[in-house]
């Protein structure tokens, strides 16, 4: 990977010419994204992140932290224990220029389950690293091992059914070999294209399922205007 994602979040903190990011993806064409929004303040965040960061509480586990926003607010502001990972190491290491003490280039899959957590926190389409359906048991059973007793995983994620066209019936036209919300990512930055990885979007209804099937309870905390959700899941 060659990490663009990370490369345009340290260009911009450094103020090292940063430029707009360009994602598509396997349903959708090619949109820009200011890495300025990596950068937001509380007040800034839309509203299902906000509460999530409301909600945290004890020591707290931001996975797939990005520019380190939301673990600087809890950090900074709630004064939490917070530990931030992500697997871009230009990422950390803007979060670390930002003040974050404890950053650090981090798979999920990796972390050793003797470290345990009051809250994990998945923002920002945070099934989004779980990859494919077939693969999220794996990743709810590593989370789960890092939950403290009382511990809760919160979560947000879309139903991305309405990108998808309608038939004169109205029954959506999905692919019939996969799982809708299975989509392929790409992006590009300061002309150089990523790798194309994969990225999930899960509906309220799989995750729940999901969840129960790996032991795990889940509640639907708050839905947003665009068909996005936060949910919390406990031991």
């Amino acid at each position: 990977m060659k990490d663009l994602f990370g490369k345009a979040i340290l260009d911009y903190q450094l103020n090292n010419a940063p430029e707009d990011l360009i994602t598509e993806t396997s349903i959708s064409e090619a949109d820009e994204m200011s890495v300025a929004y990596l950068f937001r303040t509380f007040k800034e965040m839309p509203k299902l992140e906000k509460k999530a960061l409301q909600l945290c509480k004890g020591k707290i586990l931001d996975i797939g932290c990005g520019a380190g926003s939301h673990a600087l607010y809890l950090s900074n502001e709630k004064k939490l224990d917070v530990t931030a990972i992500d697997i871009s190491a230009n990422a950390i290491k803007a979060c670390q220029l930002r003040g974050l003490q404890n950053a650090k280039v981090q798979n999920l899959l990796d972390i050793e389950s003797a470290e345990k957590y009051d809250t994990i926190l998945l923002l920002m389409n945070g099934t989004g690293i779980f990859e494919k359906l077939e693969r999220i048991s794996t990743y709810l059973q590593k989370l789960k091992s890092l939950l403290n007793v009382g511990g809760q995983i919160l979560v947000d994620s879309s139903d991305i059914i309405y990108m998808y066209d309608q038939d004169e019936d109205g029954a959506y036209e999905v692919p019939a070999d996969g799982y809708y919300g299975e989509l392929t990512f790409t992006v590009q930055y300061k002309g150089e294209t990523e790798d194309t990885f994969p990225w999930l979007y899960l509906d309220y209804n799989t995750l729940q399922n999901a969840a129960h099937a790996n032991g795990l309870s889940c509640e639907l905390i708050q839905e947003g205007k665009n068909f996005d959700y936060l949910a919390k899941l406990t031991l």
